[in-house]
């Protein structure tokens, strides 16, 4: 009976090991790719002028060696309102071509669709945005910006418009699909006003008295954009990738922030509250280690003359050093390998059993709004798993030798002096 406690003891200590560092990996991954997915991993501000070019530049970029993609877009900031209620949103504006490039938000669309997205009219809103704003496909959304409305006597008046919802996608991550609407980048450019009218190359100034017609005709709009997205292969190599792209001939300036900048606090959090979660639960391993020392103790205070036989038919210190050592470390071993197959599963379908047991219960587990993410998602890297599994079969190992050595030390004599 005490030698199963203890296997057991050591099978959840292991296991629990196994899930809990599988989820964190996964809950870290899951947030880098949803980051990632649609910040890139350089964000390019321009600067010394305004960023006419876009296009130009964007090209320029793919051309570094190690970038996968770049993408332009207009951005600003806007309160959205619908039926339901109001509030603030993050608006960008982007073209189809740049669009098809951000697969995780192009497959992402449960309603509608991005199809023909340059010629239409309207907006992309994530499905928790919908719900917050109690609209649905089809519906207006009036957004207010409170800064590029008309100029008056008393100051600039708020511009408002309103815009049909033509696509409600679900990205997965709470934050993304409550906060951003994308619009068509003309559509943003015109609402925002991020251009400016020019007379076009060889065009004589134009008579005070011409007609409007005639200053249409010779003036040209320029737009503009407001930054650019840097997708690179390896999100880990920045210092290498930042001076390829300064060293990039014929780039116009750029101010660049790098996804670590930008999430250095919330992805360094997450790696402390990952050693210090597998140096508490490794307290766990260690537990169960000591179980195997008083179990160990136990049996060879239990066994002492049955030793002490053995003593007198020849067996040496050392052979009796190994049978206890043998029976310690098969626990450990048994202990640890089905703790392996049970953290595993349990890692495999985490999502599964947290859905279960919500339902069962009628009580959130991992709620979405606190932890970001609508699933609970999981990775089991093979290196922690069998760092895990060498601790335990370590600690399990060096449990046995101390009572093994005492067995050993059993005088024959004293043992059998009152029998």
């Amino acid at each position: 009976m005490i030698a199963s406690l203890t296997m057991v003891g050591v099978a959840i200590g292991v296991a629990t090991l196994i899930v809990v560092m599988s989820v964190m990996n996964g809950f870290r991954a899951e947030l880098l790719t949803k980051i990632l997915g649609l910040n890139g991993h350089f964000t390019a501000f321009p600067i010394e002028s305004k960023f006419t070019d876009y296009k130009d530049a964007v090209t320029t970029l793919e051309e570094v060696q190690g970038v996968k993609f770049a993408v332009y877009y207009v951005e600003g900031q806007v309160l959205a309102s619908g039926r339901g209620g109001s509030t603030g949103v993050s608006v960008r504006g982007m073209d189809a071509e740049n669009l098809e490039k951000l697969d995780l938000l192009f497959n992402s669309a449960e309603q509608g669709g991005f199809d023909s997205w340059d010629e239409n009219d309207g907006v992309a809103i994530g499905y928790r945005l919908a719900q917050t704003l109690g609209v649905g496909l089809g519906d207006q959304v009036q957004i207010i910006n409170p800064d590029s409305g008309a100029m008056t006597p008393f100051g600039s008046t708020p511009q408002i418009k309103s815009y049909p919802v033509r696509t409600i996608f679900n990205l997965g991550m709470v934050e993304f699909d409550s906060l951003f609407m994308y619009m068509p980048l003309k559509t943003a450019q015109d609402y925002f006003k991020l251009y400016e009218d020019q007379l076009k190359p060889g065009q004589p100034p134009l008579d005070p008295m011409a007609s409007d017609e005639e200053i249409d005709a010779a003036y040209e709009r320029i737009y503009q954009a407001t930054a650019a997205e840097i997708f690179i292969d390896n999100p880990d190599a920045i210092p290498l990738m930042r001076q390829r792209i300064a060293d990039q001939p014929g780039l116009r300036p750029f101010i660049l922030t790098d996804w670590q900048q930008r999430n250095e606090t919330f992805f360094s959090a997450l790696q402390v509250e990952r050693v210090v979660m597998f140096t508490i639960l490794s307290m766990i391993v260690l537990v169960a280690a000591f179980n195997i020392i008083s179990s160990l103790v136990m049996l060879v205070k239990d066994k002492s003359k049955d030793i002490a036989v053995l003593r007198t038919m020849g067996a040496t210190r050392g052979a009796i050093m190994r049978i206890f050592s043998i029976t310690g470390t098969t626990i450990g071993v048994v202990g640890t390998l089905s703790g392996l197959v049970l953290g595993l599963i349990v890692a495999a379908n985490a999502e599964a059993i947290r859905s279960t047991i919500s339902n069962t219960l009628g009580v959130a587990l991992f709620p979405p709004e606190v932890f970001f993410l609508s699933a609970l998602p999981s990775k089991t890297d093979p290196t922690e798993v069998t760092v895990v599994v060498f601790m335990s079969l370590g600690l399990s190992f060096l449990a046995t030798l101390y009572p093994a050595w005492r067995a050993a030390q059993y005088d024959p004599v004293e043992a059998l002096r009152y029998e």
